[in-house]
């Protein structure tokens, strides 16, 4: 099966054309129109030099919010108010810390400077958002995704200090909760699937977005 390369044109192929491990096509640009219309298809931009590279995996990696898991350690942690959660405050900080921040297992970042500028746009926009979160006026954990109606399409988290990136999420969905139908992860992390995160088909989450 081969790979789809976009021009100018706003469209995407059929994400059932996607080669096995998800890679749907390449090109195209980061316009906010492209990437709004990306992740209303069950579409997701990630790649660490260009030409830019689409994906739809299947499974995909979701979490229900009704379906959060909060250890009692983080109970713990969080009736402490061990840290401030904030939203929106500061979201060029988080996607810059995300994008800095080494990760096991990975030798550079997929966050480029062309990707934090286009999702800065659609923050300006109103589409994408940011969790911080605080201890003694410093960030030391976040994430931040695209909100679109009730799904929310997170991009990536980071954590500088223990539980900061899980007391963020935690209190994001807790939040949001009676808003948020479904929460997309992408793809399997240890981290998230502890908090209760699990795979779907493909197909299963196009019919929740409404793309099916």
């Amino acid at each position: 099966m081969s790979v789809f390369r976009l021009n100018k044109q706003l469209i995407f192929p059929p994400v059932q054309l996607s080669e096995p491990d998800g890679l749907l096509a390449v090109g195209g640009d980061l316009s906010v129109e492209r990437l709004l219309l990306a992740y209303r298809s069950g579409i997701f931009p990630w790649y660490d030099e260009p030409p830019i590279q689409w994906w739809s995996p299947d499974p995909r990696f979701v979490l229900f919010p009704d379906e959060l898991k909060v250890s009692a350690s983080m109970k713990q942690v969080l009736r402490k108010k061990e840290f401030r959660i904030t939203f929106n405050e500061d979201f060029a900080g988080v996607i810059a810390r995300c994008s800095s921040i080494p990760r096991a297992g990975q030798t550079g970042t997929w966050i480029t400077r062309e990707m934090q500028e286009a999702y800065i746009r659609l923050h300006e926009a109103g589409y994408a958002m940011s969790v911080e979160c605080w201890q003694n006026e410093a960030l030391v954990g976040g994430l931040y995704g695209v909100k679109t109606g009730p799904f929310f399409f997170g991009e990536s988290m980071f954590a500088t200090v223990s539980n900061a990136s899980k007391a963020a999420f935690i209190t994001f969905v807790q939040t949001y909760a009676h808003e948020l139908e479904m929460i997309d992860c992408q793809v399997h992390t240890d981290h998230l699937a502890s908090l209760g995160a699990g795979f779907i088909t493909r197909e299963e989450f196009l019919e929740i977005i409404g793309f099916s």
